[in-house]
């Protein structure tokens, strides 16, 4: 069930992200009195100012040392849903986190016409043995770690149904559309790289034909890992 966190200000986010902790919380693991203390904090109700205003601040050192036990893990998943939710409440259209393996000359023509009209569509056209296709195929997987609002594709030559179009000379090529409209076509798109290249010399590739939007999620999974939390 999608969670909507819709308080903004200081305290709401507090507020929230106990009550995220609450829910994500494996009950069967937690001590009965931290549970009760969780759910409190994440629905504090009194029937009595008094006893509410001398419960507020007995909760204030336990909050503290609770804030201090949180899940790193936890805490990631929490900022990278209400990024999610952010984008789908600013109309920025779906979210993504993968390459999509396009199977068939049809999959290929839907991504392009079906999908939302917001969203960016890149799909890699590849095939095995060819240079570039593999460091492409990588390239991409990070990219859409990074870029949560872009949809990234891949799909055979063979299987786009327009072999002839598609030969070896002109692979890896990379074409961009968007509400169904072609903006990038980039045959043999190595040849406009350096020899050895990275996820980063893509992205700068694309960026400066105004290809990619402004970056959403930090870097690939493995460094999102070891990021900090503050």
């Amino acid at each position: 069930m999608t969670k909507h966190f819709r308080n903004l200000g200081p305290k709401g986010v507090i507020h929230d992200w106990r009550k995220f902790k609450l829910e994500s919380e494996d009950h069967e693991s937690i001590p009965p009195n931290k549970r009760e203390l969780l759910r409190q904090m994440s629905n504090p109700k009194s029937n009595n100012d008094d006893t509410r205003e001398k419960h507020g601040r007995k909760m204030s050192t336990q909050e503290y040392e609770m804030i201090q036990e949180e899940d790193e893990s936890c805490l990631r998943k929490y900022r990278k849903q209400c990024m999610q939710e952010m984008h789908e409440r600013l109309s920025f259209g779906p979210t993504f986190d993968a390459v999509f393996e396009l199977d068939s000359g049809e999959a290929f023509l839907d991504v392009i016409e079906k999908e939302h009209p917001l969203t960016l569509v890149v799909v890699h056209i590849y095939d095995n043995g060819i240079r570039g296709c593999d460091a492409l195929n990588n390239c991409l997987t990070c990219l859409a770690a990074e870029y949560s609002t872009v949809k990234f594709c891949r799909i055979k030559a063979s299987a786009t149904g327009a072999d002839e179009r598609f030969s070896d000379d002109v692979l890896p090529a990379l074409l961009v559309y968007k509400a169904g409209e072609l903006l990038g076509n980039f045959l043999s798109i190595t040849k406009h790289l350096n020899e050895e290249f990275f996820a980063m010399d893509v992205e700068n590739f694309l960026n400066e034909y105004g290809l990619l939007p402004e970056k959403e999620i930090a870097a690939c999974p493995d460094e999102e890992e070891n990021a900090d939390v503050e």
